[in-house]
């Protein structure tokens, strides 16, 4: 029977209201912090960094009481896909791992499979896990409304260059919200069709890739249910006179505390620790460790 639930569960959007010390961290603080994380973890090049940022990351998750496996939740429908390009990194990838030498673990014509192509896979997974994290954490520990306040207060600086700081803070917030809201309705469209005979690769090896092939006509319903969406949003928010940045107040106001200052200094200082430290002379030390051990194993075999 095919699941739909991993279309429906995504968590990105979604709020859990926990009470926890991240829940009561100022928004502003939040967004700079979550956005210093993403910068970390597209730049990490080594293994030592990305272990450290996920160590990092698992101790947020702990400290917002959000269960790990509820903020993962929405990595399932991206599992096919990872697997796919794993595989074909893993046997056609022919460049280095920085500046350490390769070594072939196997070779079949063009197939190359090597030390860095398998780095460079546990990288890549390392990578998704933590971006997933991330973004997971940012809005399942704070409001749609406060992330709103949080990037107009971030960006009004720059409405003296006539920069829609208020527009562009409104659409991030909308497109957040109906993110699960058009999962669900995937999900919706797709349960519909199969009980009226759709099949969505049910049966068979490679069940994924027909499934994939198979949602390409969900598609137009899908699209024709967020514009009908976006027209309703646009008559609500005209209905309830709404108009736009400029002179426009805000009923919520914004004071950092000294426990917004500390969690953000923490994060700088670790994030400068992972842009300025020499972790990759780490990783070759663990590299170079790990190698002479296995050489002393196949030695011992070969007597």
């Amino acid at each position: 029977m095919t699941d739909y639930s991993a279309f429906g569960n995504l968590t990105i959007g979604q709020y859990l209201p926990y009470g926890s010390l991240v829940h009561h961290l100022d928004p502003r603080a939040k967004i700079v912090m979550f956005s210093l994380l993403v910068a970390g973890v597209t730049f990490a090049s080594s293994f030592s960094a990305s272990v450290l940022l996920l160590a990092a990351l698992m101790g947020i998750v702990r400290l917002s009481r959000t269960p790990l496996r509820y903020a993962l939740q929405g990595l399932r429908p991206a599992l096919p896909w990872i697997a796919i390009f794993a595989t074909l990194q893993l046997l056609f990838y022919q460049g280095q791992y920085g500046s350490d030498v390769c070594s072939t673990i196997w070779s079949w014509g063009f197939i190359n499979i090597t030390t860095c192509s398998i780095r460079q896979i546990g990288l890549m997974v390392l990578r998704l896990l933590e971006f997933m994290i991330v973004i997971s954490l940012l809005t399942l520990t704070t409001t749609t409304a406060e992330l709103t306040h949080g990037m107009d207060l971030l960006l009004s600086p720059l409405r003296r260059l006539r920069f829609p700081a208020h527009e562009l803070s409104l659409i991030f917030a909308i497109a957040l919200r109906f993110a699960p809201t058009l999962a669900g309705e995937l999900e919706r469209i797709m349960k519909a069709q199969a009980s009226r005979g759709a099949d969505f690769g049910e049966q068979g090896r490679l069940r994924f890739i027909q499934r994939t092939r198979n949602m390409l006509p969900l598609m137009v319903p899908l699209f024709l249910s967020a514009l009908r969406r976006a027209e309703d949003l646009t008559l609500a928010m005209e209905a309830r006179g709404y108009t736009g940045g400029k002179g426009r107040t805000s009923y919520v106001t914004l004071s950092a505390q000294p426990a917004d200052y500390l969690a953000l200094g923490t994060v700088c200082v670790f994030c400068a620790i992972l842009f300025f430290l020499p972790l990759e002379t780490l990783d070759t030390l663990i590299v170079a460790t790990v190698s002479h051990n296995m050489q002393e194993v196949y030695s011992l075999i070969a007597h």
